[in-house]
């Protein structure tokens, strides 16, 4: 007997019948959005007169953005992103394209339509008059677990093309800047593995997780960052603001309190995930959801 996966169309979604959202990626010149089940989740942003590529909007369950980018007081803040700081004498990290800045060279779409999109970007590390010190590739799997939580897996391999020394900076790596409406100043919560709560709390701090989330109207939604054990420096302590910033920041705190020195040719493997959710810490079960990324 032949079988075939029944679609339902309801309210003009389509969802099979094992409850899996349909997640595409459509590329448009230098971004990706990604859609599941027809409303935008989020855009990958990899044009070269920024930075560096990041995330925005990063819409959650209400299909409000639970991040924000280009802060009066922060505009180096690009809502989810990847960089760093004191690189070599460069900056691939604040505003000022000649300091430093991280360029994709090739973004591809390597699986959509399903209940995942998988994206590929290849990047360089580059500033005016001097070698590049870094290039990375990086995998990005955009999954929906429910109807209440989406998912962004961040997988990247740097490799050092020259001898690196990293000063000591508390801008380093992947970070989240949350929308204002969800910051702690604003009444929102923040707080990581160990049940700590915002800035005074959790600023410094090793744990493998954070989670900021905060009302919406009669709602609750945020967003969550894990650490993979398996990355360097895991662990990694926290830089966390109550203005809505947060990242695990192991160059802030090198173990010689100076400066990261890696070699030429060295890899660095770095994994994270981010959970986009309804509700808080506990109806989430941001835990639970971090002990199943745990074991992968």
């Amino acid at each position: 007997m032949k079988t075939k996966l029944t679609i339902l169309l309801i309210c003009g979604i389509c969802i099979n019948v094992f409850g899996q959202a349909k997640i595409v990626a459509q590329k448009f010149n230098s971004k990706i959005d990604i859609s599941i089940n027809n409303n935008l989740f989020t855009s990958y942003i990899f044009s070269q007169d920024e930075k560096y590529p990041f995330f925005f909007p990063v819409n959650g369950p209400s299909n409000a953005s639970v991040t924000s980018m280009r802060n009066g007081n922060y505009p180096h803040h690009s809502s989810l992103f990847f960089g760093c700081d004191k690189v070599n004498g460069g900056n691939y990290w604040q505003e000022g394209l000649e300091r430093g800045q991280i360029i994709s060279l090739r973004a591809d779409i390597i699986e959509s339509g399903n209940d995942k999109v998988v994206i590929e970007d290849e990047c360089i590390w580059r500033r005016p008059n001097a070698n590049a010190p870094i290039k990375d590739l990086r995998k990005i799997t955009i999954t929906a677990p429910s109807k209440e939580l989406f998912q962004i897996d961040f997988d990247i391999i740097m490799e050092m093309l020259m001898d690196v020394v990293i000063e000591k900076t508390n801008h380093s790596l992947f970070s989240g800047r949350m929308d204002a409406d969800l910051a702690v100043i604003n009444g929102g919560t923040m707080i990581n593995a160990n049940g700590e709560k915002g800035e005074k709390e959790t600023f410094g701090k090793k744990s493998a997780w954070i989670d900021f989330y905060g009302k919406r109207g009669d709602k609750i939604e945020g967003m969550a960052i894990f650490q993979h054990p398996s990355n360097e420096w895991y662990p990694s302590p926290w830089f966390t603001r109550d203005y809505g910033f947060f990242s695990p920041t192991p160059m802030y705190w090198p173990s010689n309190d100076k400066e990261t020195t890696l070699k030429k040719g060295q890899t660095i493997k770095l994994k994270y995930r981010v959970i986009v959710h309804s509700g808080d810490v506990i109806s989430a079960k941001i835990a639970e959801q971090f002990e199943k990324y745990k074991a992968e």
